[in-house]
């Protein structure tokens, strides 16, 4: 039993010396301005979240991840279980929050309340023609260039120190549930895929992933979820035309179905768009994969050293 049932990723934040420079690559990678100050930027996707990633002025890092609770109630039982305040969320959309550490000293903000923003216009689809099935008759495809359509956060991937320790920490407090366990040896697993428990709603293969990590405990990276393939080879044509640092993709992952495309932001942070990833329910069994399934693809480039 856990103490509540998160039921998403919410944002992320990170630290930055040019909140300049982390707009314009954020507004070309496909986030939408929330709110910008001398000391703050706030972006969001065109989905009802209003917000996605928050910049603070100072130096680079990262700063934490945020999760989405059901209800007040949850953040008061988190507080009064770990000795912590629920306080005001002082972001777009308004609610409350509690924050919390975990074992290895990451920022883990809980926030409940928030105000839905209005969703942004996104283009309707395009129909294929696949080899079994002709969706498109009589009519040109055209994708019209610029950044891709981020819809929301999907995902947080976080390296820790002590796998179990760090598992047991989010597990009892969120009720995330294992998807896919990453078994080095019988005796030895390095991380976990972890989906939020929405009992027969279907979710994301992951929202978050804890990884046991040789390079010590920290930030991996944040995964934004774009409108469908053809927009996120849109998107990966405009970072690849003003000369944005590309790290691994386009191809589809083992674990979780993703097609996936990791890029490094200005200050050296990874961020991903994917598309087409599997979903689950709180009643479908966990999986077992190797150390292979998670670095491999099923089509597309062998992960980069800087990803392993």
């Amino acid at each position: 039993m856990s103490l509540i049932r998160v039921e998403d990723v919410a944002f992320v934040r990170f630290r930055a010396p040019d909140l300049g420079a982390m707009r314009t690559f954020l507004e070309e990678f496909g986030l939408i301005l929330a709110e910008a100050s001398e000391r703050r930027l706030v972006m969001r996707g065109r989905g009802p979240v209003p917000v996605a990633h928050v910049t603070e002025l100072g130096a680079a890092g990262f700063a934490g991840v945020a999760l989405r609770a059901g209800s007040l109630a949850d953040l008061e039982r988190l507080a009064a279980h770990d000795g912590a305040a629920v306080e005001a969320l002082d972001l777009p959309g308004g609610g409350a929050r509690v924050m919390l550490a975990d074992p290895d000293g990451h920022a883990v903000e809980v926030v409940a309340g928030q105000a839905e923003a209005p969703a942004l216009p996104v283009a309707p689809p395009q129909a294929w023609n696949q080899g079994s099935a002709r969706g498109r008759l009589r009519a040109v495809k055209r994708v019209a260039p610029g950044p891709a359509t981020v819809l929301r956060l999907g995902h947080v991937v976080l390296n820790v120190s002590d796998f179990r320790e760090s598992e047991h920490w989010y597990k009892t407090r969120f009720g995330f549930i294992t998807s896919d366990e990453v078994q080095v040896t019988p005796a030895f697993s390095l991380g976990a895929f972890l989906r939020c428990d929405r009992g027969d709603a279907p979710t994301d293969h992951h929202s978050l992933f804890l990884a046991q990590s040789p390079k010590g405990p920290g930030f991996n990276h944040a995964a934004f979820e774009v409108a469908d393939l053809d927009d996120l080879m849109r998107g990966h044509q405009r970072l690849k035309d003003i000369g944005a640092h590309a790290e691994w993709g386009v191809g589809r992952h083992i674990l979780g179905s993703q097609v996936f495309d990791y890029w490094r932001d200005p200050f050296g942070h990874t961020l991903e768009h994917w598309t087409d990833g599997d979903l689950f329910t709180a009643g479908d069994p966990p999986g077992v994969a190797t150390l292979q399934d998670l670095l491999g693809v099923q089509w597309g480039p062998a992960a980069p050293p800087t990803m392993a």
